[in-house]
C-alpha cells in the first residue's frame, strides 16, 4: 500500500477540483476526446491488436476484449450522449423549513473517488471516464493484463484531453496490472469511497471477499428466459436467438432456456435457429427426448444449470409450471437479468412481481440490460445488488447527496 499511497492522494486530492467544474466545459471535455477516439481510432486499433495478439481467439473474453472501427464509433457515439445529458450534480432531492427557522437542502453530490476494477474490456476505460468526469468523480482504474495496451492508449487520449483543457489528469489514475495494485486499491481506505469490480464471478467474489473498501457487485449474469405454455412461438424464437447470439460474451446474455412442458412439442423449430448459429446446448432428459439428434446437442448434468457461459452455449430446463420455474430462477439466478415469454398476462404479472433481479422483462430479449439501451448514456457496470443501486449504474447512481442547513444564529438547548 506505501507503494500506492502518493498517487492515490494526488487522486483524491485532484478530484476535489472536480465538482466545482460547470457542466459546459464537461459537455466539451467529452465531446472533444470522443472526436479524438474516431481521429486515433488506427492508433486504438494497432494497441488492441497487441493484447489480441496474446489471447486466444477461442477464448470468451476475446469477443470482449474486441476492438474495431465500428465499436470505437459506437463508444464515442455513447460519450456524446453522456455529455448532453442533464449534470446530476447540485439537485436538490428535499427542502423544508424547520420550526426553529434552519432552511434544510437534500441535495446531489459525488461519491468521491472510485476504484473500478475489470477484465479484458477496454470500453469499459471510456465508459467510466465519461460518467465519472460527468459526475464529477475521480477514478483508479485497474485493469487487467489481457487488455494493458489498449488500457494505456485510451489514457494516453483522456489525459491529452484533460491537459488541453487545463483539468487535473491526475484525478484519472490507471493503475500497472499487477497483484500489488490490485492489493493496494482494495485497501485504499483512506482515499477511495468506493470499489466497483466488473468481470466473472471469480473477479467479483475475490473483491468482496478481500476489500476493505465499499464494494457495489456488479456484472456477473447468470441469465434465464421461460417460455411459458400459452408463449408466442415466433416471438419466443427471435427473443431467444437474439439473447443468445447477439454479443454471447456479455453479461446480459442468455444461459438458460426454461421451457413449459407443453411446449416441448415446438422445442426442436424453437432452438432450429440457435443451432444455425452454432450454439451448444445442454438438455435436460425431458428436452432431449424431444429433440432431433445433432452434434450440437447433449445430456445436460447439474453444472449446467447456475452456469454463467459468455460464450455460444446455453442450457435447457423443463418445468410442470409457472412456480416451478419460478423456483429455479430462484436456484440459480444472479439477480441481473430475467425474461418470461407469454400471452398470459397473469402469469407475466406474477412473473414480474416474484423475479427477484435487477431487469426482469415481457417479451422482450435480455440484451437490453445496457445503460445506453436504458437511454442513461453509458454504464459503470450492471448492479446485482440492492443497496445504494441497482441495474445499470449510471449518471445518478454515481452520486450521494448530502444536507445544507442554513442558518441565522440558531442554537440547540
Amino acid at each position: 500500500m506505501s507503494d500506492f499511497s502518493s498517487v492515490f492522494q494526488a487522486v483524491k486530492k485532484a478530484s476535489r477540483q472536480l465538482t466545482g467544474l460547470r457542466d459546459e466545459a464537461v459537455q466539451k471535455v467529452l465531446s472533444d476526446l470522443a472526436d479524438l477516439m474516431v481521429l486515433q481510432s488506427d492508433f486504438l486499433l494497432a494497441e488492441n491488436q497487441k493484447d489480441l495478439d496474446r489471447m486466444d481467439k477461442e477464448n470468451p473474453m476475446y469477443d470482449r476484449l474486441l476492438l474495431t472501427e465500428q465499436r470505437v464509433k459506437g463508444i464515442a457515439q455513447e460519450m456524446r450522449q453522456v455529455s448532453n445529458l442533464p449534470s446530476p450534480l447540485q439537485i436538490r432531492l428535499e427542502e423544508k423549513m424547520l420550526p426553529n427557522g434552519l432552511f434544510l437542502e437534500k441535495v446531489t453530490v459525488p461519491l468521491g473517488v472510485i476504484g473500478i476494477i475489470y477484465e479484458a474490456r477496454p470500453n469499459v476505460t471510456f465508459d467510466v471516464f465519461s460518467l465519472a468526469l460527468k459526475s464529477g468523480n475521480g477514478l483508479i482504474l485497474k485493469g487487467g493484463s489481457d487488455a494493458d495496451a489498449s488500457n494505456q492508449a485510451i489514457m494516453t487520449l483522456i489525459h491529452h484531453i484533460l491537459e488541453k483543457h487545463h483539468l487535473p489528469k491526475e484525478a484519472y489514475l490507471l493503475l500497472p496490472p499487477d497483484r500489488a495494485a490490485t492489493k493496494a486499491l482494495l485497501e485504499a481506505v483512506d482515499f477511495v469511497d468506493v470499489i466497483i469490480p466488473r468481470g466473472s464471478q471469480g473477479l467479483i467474489n475475490f473483491v468482496r471477499e478481500n476489500a476493505k473498501v465499499p464494494v457495489i457487485e456488479t456484472g456477473a449474469g447468470i441469465v434465464h428466459t421461460y417460455v411459458d405454455e400459452s408463449a408466442d412461438l415466433e416471438k419466443a424464437k427471435a427473443i431467444i436467438h437474439n439473447s443468445k447470439t447477439r454479443r454471447p460474451s456479455v453479461c446480459n446474455s442468455l444461459d438458460c432456456l426454461i421451457i413449459h412442458q407443453s411446449k416441448l412439442s415446438d422445442l426442436n423449430r424453437l432452438i432450429q435457429p440457435l443451432l444455425e448459429s452454432g450454439v451448444k446446448i445442454y438438455a435436460d432428459s425431458k428436452a432431449i427426448a424431444s429433440l432431433e439428434p445433432n452434434e450440437l446437442i447433449s445430456e445436460a448434468d447439474d453444472s449446467h444449470f447456475g452456469t454463467e457461459f459468455l460464450s455460444l452455449q446455453m442450457a435447457i430446463k423443463t418445468v410442470d409450471n409457472l412456480e416451478e420455474a419460478l423456483d429455479h430462477i430462484a436456484t440459480y439466478s444472479s439477480k441481473h437479468s430475467e425474461a418470461i415469454v407469454s400471452e398470459d398476462q397473469e402469469h407475466i404479472d406474477q412473473f414480474i412481481l416474484q423475479v427477484d433481479a435487477a431487469a426482469v422483462y415481457a417479451n422482450s430479449s435480455t440484451a437490453f440490460t445496457d445503460g445506453a439501451q436504458f437511454g442513461l448514456g453509458a454504464e459503470i457496470g450492471i448492479s446485482t445488488q440492492k443497496l445504494h443501486a441497482r441495474g445499470p449504474m449510471a449518471l445518478n447512481e454515481l452520486t450521494s447527496y448530502k444536507w445544507v442547513i442554513r442558518g441565522n444564529g440558531q442554537i440547540r438547548n
